[in-house]
C-alpha cells in the first residue's frame, strides 16, 4: 500500500558521547521513509534527556530507558506509536532491549554483533521466530552497489567454483592504550562486560567474516585463529589471524588489526574461482575489480551502467556515474530495504537474525580456537543448512 507518513523510529542508546548513533540516524532518514520520533538514549536518564534536547524531540517521547519507551509506546494509539526500534547501544545491552522490543511487538534494526554472547544471540533468534517481526542487523558494508554487483558475479558462476577467500580489515585507532584517556568508543570496545569476549574480532572481525559470506554465499564451518593483545594492560585482543574453512571446500584467510598504525578502515575483499577473481576496497567502494585468466581485467564503476550491472547493484546506486557514494549511503540502503518491508512486506536484503547467530558463533569460536594455540574448531550453536 503507498505510504501516507513516515515510519517512526524509536532509538535505544546513540546520545551525547556516541558514534555510531548518528550514523544510524543519518542513514535513516536518508530515503525520507523514516523519523526520529522518540528514544531512550543513555543509561543516565539525565544524559537521555540532554540528548533529546540535542535532537529536539518533545520532552514526552525522551525516556529514561528503554524499558519506559516500550511501555509507554505499546499505550498509545497505533497511529502516534512508534513502528520500529533501533537499538545503538554498547554489545552487553543489544540483547535485553531487543527483547524487550520484541514483547512489546515492535521490529527491530540492531547493530551488529548481535548480542553480548552466543547463548543471548540464539535466545534472540527464537525469539524472533516466535513473534513472527522483522530483525535486522546492520552489517552495512554489505549495502554498498559494489558488494551486491561482487555477489551477484559469485551468484552467477562468473568465477566459476570458489577457491579461496581473503578478508581483511585493519585499523590503528587502538594502537595505544587509548581507552585508558577516558575515550568513550575505546573504553566499552575493550571492557570484556561491555565488548564480549572480543574486542577485535567482535567489533571488526565479524565484519569481515560476514562480507565473506555474503559475497560468496558460501559459509564459515570452521577456523583456526590466533587473537592477540599488543597493547599492554588491554583486556582483550586488538589483532587477529584467522584460517577459514568454508562451504564447498573453499579455504580463507581473515585478518583484522586495531592496531595497524595508520591503517582507516581498510576492508578489503578478494575472492578467488575457477575462472576469475574479484576484489573490492572500502576506501574504493565504488570500483570493483573483475580478473580474468584470458584477458585484460574489467574495472567496474557505481553508475556507470553501461547495461553492464546487476539489478542489485543498480538498486543500491543514487546518484549518476562519477558522483561519490560511500559508508552513509550503504548504511541507508539498509534501512530503505528495512522500510520497504515494514510497509510492504517481502523479503529484505538485510542482514539477519541467522546471520546475527552466525556472528556470534564466530566470534566464540575465534576465542576458543586461540587459548587452544590455534586448534581447529568448528563454528556451535548453528542449525541445519548454517554449517
Amino acid at each position: 500500500m503507498p505510504q501516507t507518513r513516515k515510519l517512526r523510529m524509536g532509538m535505544v542508546g546513540g546520545g551525547r558521547g556516541a558514534f555510531i548513533g548518528a550514523v544510524h540516524r543519518m542513514a535513516a532518514t536518508l530515503d525520507g521513509r523514516i523519523e526520529l520520533a522518540a528514544g531512550a538514549f543513555s543509561a543516565d536518564p539525565g544524559r537521555s534527556r540532554l540528548s533529546g534536547e540535542d535532537l529536539l524531540l518533545p520532552k514526552g517521547r525522551v525516556y529514561g530507558s528503554y524499558a519506559e519507551m516500550i511501555e509507554r509506546e505499546s499505550a498509545r494509539p497505533s497511529g502516534e506509536r512508534i513502528d520500529f526500534v533501533a537499538i545503538v547501544t554498547p554489545n552487553h545491552e543489544h540483547c535485553p532491549a531487543a527483547r524487550a522490543a520484541l514483547l512489546g511487538g515492535f521490529p527491530v534494526m540492531c547493530d551488529k554483533p548481535l548480542a553480548l554472547n552466543l547463548a543471548e544471540a540464539r535466545e534472540l533468534r527464537a525469539l524472533v521466530r516466535k513473534t513472527g517481526l522483522l530483525f535486522g542487523l546492520t552489517h552495512n558494508y554489505s549495502g554498498y552497489p559494489m558488494v551486491k554487483e561482487a555477489r551477484h558475479r559469485v551468484a552467477a558462476g562468473e568465477l566459476g567454483r570458489i577457491r579461496r577467500v581473503v578478508a581483511e580489515y585493519p585499523q590503528g585507532w587502538l594502537s595505544s592504550a587509548l581507552e585508558a584517556t577516558g575515550q568513550k568508543q575505546a573504553e566499552w570496545r575493550t571492557d570484556p562486560a561491555r565488548a564480549g569476549a572480543s574486542c577485535c574480532i567482535g567489533d571488526i572481525g565479524t565484519h569481515a567474516a560476514h562480507l565473506a559470506e555474503y559475497v560468496t554465499g558460501l559459509p564459515i564451518v570452521a577456523i583456526a585463529s590466533e587473537l592477540t593483545t599488543f597493547v599492554p594492560g588491554r583486556a582483550l585482543d586488538d589483532d587477529a589471524s584467522v584460517l577459514l574453512r568454508l562451504g564447498s571446500g573453499a579455504r580463507g584467510v581473515l585478518w583484522a588489526s586495531q592496531v595497524a598504525i595508520d591503517e582507516e578502515n581498510g576492508l578489503n575483499l578478494r575472492v578467488y574461482g575457477e575462472k576469475g577473481s574479484l576484489q573490492w576496497r572500502q576506501e574504493e567502494p565504488n570500483t570493483l575489480l573483475l580478473k580474468w585468466p584470458d584477458r585484460p581485467r574489467e574495472i567496474l564503476r557505481t553508475g556507470a551502467n553501461y547495461g553492464r550491472l546487476s539489478r542489485e547493484a543498480l538498486g543500491a546506486t543514487r546518484l549518476p556515474a562519477g558522483h561519490p557514494e560511500g559508508y552513509l549511503e550503504a548504511f541507508a540502503n539498509l534501512y530503505k530495504d528495512f522500510a520497504s518491508a515494514l510497509l510492504e512486506g517481502g523479503k529484505p536484503d538485510v542482514p539477519t537474525v541467522d546471520d546475527g547467530v552466525r556472528g556470534m558463533a564466530f566470534i566464540e569460536a575465534c576465542v576458543e580456537s586461540s587459548k587452544a594455540s590455534g586448534r581447529w574448531t568448528k563454528l556451535e550453536g548453528l542449525e541445519g543448512g548454517e554449517s
